[in-house]
């Protein structure tokens, strides 16, 4: 029960951290764009580890072999609900569609 109280303290932060960062990218440089689609991503590290490879023994899923279309498709369905998750739909909640959309081209398999 703490792992898990602890889990979405973190996530409170990050996404507040995101938030307030994106507001300093809104109309800024290709280069802070850039860093801003990336930072979206990187939020993903700290629980499918940094290569996309999830956590043994963690629950956390292999995210490193699937399409942007297919991390779309799963993101989505996190966030209306229709896939149900422990700390996914919740956080999926706090992106907007265009941040979702970022997130999964980010981290998609690309081929």
């Amino acid at each position: 029960m703490q792992v898990r109280r602890i889990r979405q303290t973190i996530a409170t932060c990050l996404f507040s951290s995101l938030c307030a960062f994106a507001t300093l990218c809104h109309s800024q440089s290709p280069q802070a764009i850039t860093l801003y689609q990336r930072s979206l991503a990187a939020t993903c590290a700290n629980c499918h580890g940094t290569n996309g490879k999830g956590v043994v023994d963690g629950g956390m899923p292999l995210i490193n072999n699937i399409t942007s279309e297919q991390m779309l498709a799963q993101l989505k369905a996190y966030k209306s609900g229709a896939l149900e998750g422990t700390i996914m739909p919740q956080l999926m909640r706090g992106y907007s569609e265009e941040q979702i959309e970022i997130i999964a081209q980010q981290l998609g398999k690309k081929e």
